[in-house]
């Protein structure tokens, strides 16, 4: 069987292309599916097994990054999304997506996917537009399986609000215990495993997140979201240093997440 994946687009979203690519480069069959189509009722999540919410400005950002396209997902689909996550399918947010996901609650989330909000993606430190590469490192002990077998990668970051912040900062605690904090920005100079809770400088981190956090799961592991752009980074012509380092055309560092994603759903669904 092949892995049906739709790609979500509508009202600002503009990274479909590159989001429908790695998922066909993975092996999935891919539909370009716009939200409304959701939301009125001519398509069903039920008939996917991944949804993925790519990155651009939804909404143009009005209210804050991913807060309408948020709250269209929450208040417009919220038992189609609510059934989608019980029912042990998958979802990855990718930058805007990110931001939409933790604003509409289903990030961090918990067990019962209740979608109420408990963290939130503000603006950079920096003040301004982040547009550059960065180191990730990958928690060895998550249940993510988004990023099984996965150390670091560089990958590009494209946002002007990436702080991942929360009112509660005893929640940072239980997420960290639970395995949910799953990437964090991380020096490339030090030795894997090494990602800390104390920020790094800029722009290592580029937008200063609390626990320099790049994304995080829900308790399940299924449902995926981060600031950076594994798509930007499919193949290793798309890497800022390919040709100083002497690379072969190849797959890029980003195409792991989306492996794992399309071979979980080969494994564990016969249709």
């Amino acid at each position: 069987m092949k892995p049906k994946v739709a790609v979500l687009s509508g009202f600002g979203i503009n990274c479909e292309t590159e989001t429908i690519a790695v998922f066909e480069m993975a092996g999935a069959i891919v539909e370009k599916v716009h939200i409304n189509k959701l939301v009125n009722g001519s398509a069903n999540l039920e008939n996917y097994h991944i949804m993925a919410i790519p990155g651009g400005f939804s909404f143009g950002d009005h209210l804050g990054s991913g807060r309408l396209m948020g709250n269209r997902l929450r208040f417009g689909m919220r038992e189609q999304v609510r059934e989608f996550v019980k029912s042990g399918k998958l979802v990855i947010g990718i930058c805007n997506g990110f931001q939409v996901l933790v604003k509409m609650g289903l990030l961090p989330g918990d067990e019962e996917v209740s979608l109420n909000q408990s963290a939130s993606l503000t603006i950079n430190d920096s003040g301004q537009y982040e547009n550059r590469w960065v180191n990730l490192e990958f928690n060895p002990d998550s249940n993510c399986i988004w990023t099984k077998n996965l150390t670091r990668i560089r990958v590009p970051v494209r946002h002007g609000e990436g702080k991942f912040v929360t009112s509660e900062k005893k929640l940072l605690d239980e997420w960290d215990k639970s395995g949910q904090l799953v990437v964090r920005y991380v020096d490339p100079s030090t030795t894997y495993p090494s990602a800390k809770d104390n920020i790094l400088p800029y722009p290592l981190s580029p937008n200063q997140s609390w626990r320099n956090i790049a994304g995080v799961c829900d308790p399940s592991g299924l449902v995926f979201g981060l600031m950076p752009h594994p798509e930007a980074n499919h193949s290793t012509w798309l890497g800022a240093t390919w040709t100083r380092e002497g690379m072969e055309h190849g797959e890029g560092e980003g195409m792991k997440i989306f492996r794992n994603a399309v071979n979980y759903v080969i494994e564990n669904f016969d249709k």
